[in-house]
């Protein structure tokens, strides 16, 4: 194995991804990530050379047999899931969680409580909620409407005997902050209930350890984390055996992960997220693909990205007709996503503005409707959200907050 401790450039990172070769500014990428050539080459190259069936026995048909199941063993190396449960791949993360709860719709009983996180993007709210048809009881975990913080104290005020499952975001897409996820996980599991974490705000910038955190079950988007648009969903052994997947009945209970994988996986997105590999390893400077290369990789997106978030965050701090909405620090418990208002300026005019030089942010409550509202803004209108990953530089940021001061 060949291993090298030099953290590769800028350049030659930003040179892997043929999108930032044009004029507009990707600063958007709570979004969407843009993807590395070698993931749109392996996903062009399987539509082309391999679309056939899986499980037939004939070798084409085992060759792309092995690229699904690759993209699933890989997903659980990246996740750190394979000694404790298993993965399953489809359209979205916003699709799985919603799968998710319709097994749990069959499961609940009549006055079981299901604990939501008033900061989650609604994929992993939504499908909560609509379990109160059947019999549950949804317990809200509020945020502090000065902070958007959602505070362990009102997690546990919140918390009974009969609650079943805590809904929440590892990080939220308009906060930008780390929750302990640990904590919060050791609070569910003292009353026995499983934890249903939303990791698609973090998956891009850390390395995902679902067998250190303990949790139940975890989703990320890989289209948001250098892939192909698929979501994926961890789920630990003990609770997939208590649910029934929605797969045909003649599939069998245990199949797992086939059984949650109704209509099958996008194949050429498995070889998408299977051509990932390379980048990481590229990132970690190390020819195999384990973990070590996982969090090597991820330790140097983090390093990359801190100075873009400590430029966004000083200058939203301090900027006297601002205010940030998330924690004002850029310290390493949040993410390179930066949500602010203006005094009297519109969200939406500020974003159209850095739009206008073909400046890629946005604007509105980015999923989060409840949230907005919970702090006190109009969900329509939102916040102006700036978000950045390891590929972005300095000279980018410094670019959009050059078309923004004379706006602000």
């Amino acid at each position: 194995m060949e291993t090298t401790n030099a953290r590769p450039d800028l350049a030659t990172i930003r040179s892997h991804f043929p999108a930032l070769t044009q004029s507009t500014l990707f600063l958007e990428n709570a979004g969407g990530s843009q993807v590395p050539a070698v993931v749109a080459d392996a996903m062009h190259t399987y539509m082309r050379e391999t679309y056939v069936q899986l499980d037939a026995p004939y070798a084409l048909s085992q060759r792309s047999t092995q690229v699904v199941e690759g993209a699933h063993d890989d997903t659980k190396v990246l996740m750190n899931a394979g000694a404790v449960g298993e993965v399953v791949l489809g359209h979205s993360s916003s699709w799985l969680f919603r799968m998710l709860a319709d097994c749990y719709a069959e499961a609940i009983q009549e006055g079981d409580e299901i604990v939501v996180a008033e900061s989650g993007h609604e994929a992993n709210v939504g499908p909560w909620l609509r379990l109160e048809r059947y019999g549950a009881k949804i317990r809200w975990w509020r945020v502090d409407p000065a902070t958007g913080e959602s505070t362990l104290d009102a997690l546990r005020d919140v918390m009974s005997e009969r609650t079943k499952i805590v809904a929440f975001p590892h990080v939220s897409n308009l906060l930008g902050a780390i929750v302990d996820i640990e904590a919060v996980t050791q609070v569910a599991h003292a009353v026995g209930a499983k934890v249903v974490v939303d990791g698609v705000a973090f998956a891009p910038h850390r390395a995902i350890d679902v067998e250190a955190w303990g949790v139940d079950w975890y989703g990320y988007s890989a289209y948001k984390v250098y892939g192909p648009h698929v979501g994926a969903l961890f789920g630990r052994h003990e609770a997939f055996a208590e649910l029934e997947g929605p797969n045909h009945f003649f599939v069998a209970k245990d199949a797992v992960p086939y059984k949650f994988e109704l209509g099958g996986v996008a194949h050429e997105g498995a070889a998408g997220i299977l051509a990932l590999r390379s980048y990481l390893q590229f990132l970690a400077g190390r020819d195999e693909y384990d973990r070590r290369t996982v969090t090597e990789a991820f330790d140097v997106m983090a390093a990359y990205e801190q100075p873009l978030q400590e430029r966004l965050v000083g200058y939203a701090n301090a900027h006297p007709r601002l205010r940030m909405i998330g924690p004002d620090h850029a310290t390493l418990d949040r993410v390179a996503t930066v949500s602010f208002v203006h005094e009297s300026k519109s969200s939406e005019s500020i974003s159209l503005a850095a739009n206008a030089e073909d400046i890629g942010i946005r604007f509105g409550h980015m999923y989060a409707h409840r949230l907005c509202t919970a702090v006190g803004l109009d969900p329509a209108d939102g916040v102006v959200r700036v978000s950045c990953v390891h590929y972005n530089t300095p000279e980018e940021v410094d670019r959009l907050l050059d078309v923004l001061d004379p706006v602000l």
